[in-house]
């Protein structure tokens, strides 16, 4: 997975470099981002089946391939924080989740620009490069900041999420919306956030989160406490301390 992600940020490294220079154009850089999404996923899906022949795919861009293995699938987001990308923020990664039987059991998650790699495996723990991860320990809501999507245009939801914004807002020192759920999920499990929520999300986008946030001793679960997260999309990851309270104020609203 690591030699995967490393090849696949090479091209990524030199694509942000002219998707910045394109921002000045008046064709923009959509097209530009579409192809470079692509680019990442093909070497992502060559560099890991060469490694796991016999493994299957879920990807954002290519859909779901079938493997022969019929257990192992490998949850690939090229690009997460597609709009950061387009616009030059260098705050996106890609994300890579392995799962086996439903349940996901190593991920990783990468921004190429910061050289930030996060990985887990279960039962082993969580890193970021060699450094071992906790969740924070922060008890108490009101010193707490809270990371979270908002619904983009065409999403559904709106009107619930801003009646949740509200509530949350009231509680908590700040929000922080960066724009790629994968780093949210990991800087969850770094302790740099004390938590996360978000609606309406794909397999793709938190896979690999998933397992990082639980290595780091955190919990992670659907808003209302439901174990199905990564296929309903509505997630909600915290420290042991703050999960329960946060899901509280969210189904609340």
């Amino acid at each position: 997975m690591t030699g995967a992600a490393q090849k696949a940020a090479k091209g990524l490294r030199r694509d942000f470099g002219e998707v910045e220079q394109l921002q000045v154009s008046h064709k923009g850089p959509s097209d530009f981002v579409s192809a470079a999404d692509i680019k990442a996923e093909k070497v992502l899906r060559a560099e890991l089946a060469k490694a796991r022949p016999r493994f299957g795919f879920l990807m954002e861009e290519g859909g779901e391939v079938k493997g022969e293995d019929g257990h192992h699938r490998w949850i690939i987001d090229p690009i997460d924080g597609t709009t950061n990308f387009l616009h030059g923020i260098p705050h996106f990664a890609i994300s890579i989740g392995l799962e086996m039987d439903g349940d996901i059991i190593a991920g990783l998650i990468f921004n190429p620009i910061t050289d930030e790699m996060f990985y887990a495996e279960k039962g082993k723990g969580a890193f970021l490069n060699d450094k071992r991860l906790r969740v924070s320990s922060r008890n108490n809501l009101l010193d707490s900041v809270i990371a979270t999507g908002i619904p983009f245009h065409g999403r559904p939801g709106h009107k619930p999420f801003l009646k949740q914004l509200e509530r949350v807002m009231g509680g908590v020192a700040g929000i922080r919306r960066m724009g790629a759920a994968s780093l949210d999920l990991a800087y969850v499990a770094a302790g740099r956030c004390d938590g996360f929520w978000e609606i309406g999300l794909q397999p793709w986008d938190i896979a690999a989160g998933i397992i990082l946030v639980r290595e780091a001793g955190g919990y992670i679960t659907e808003i209302d406490g439901g174990k199905n997260a990564l296929y309903t999309g509505n997630v909600l990851a915290a420290n042991p301390k703050l999960h329960k309270q946060l899901s509280d104020i969210l189904t609340a609203a």
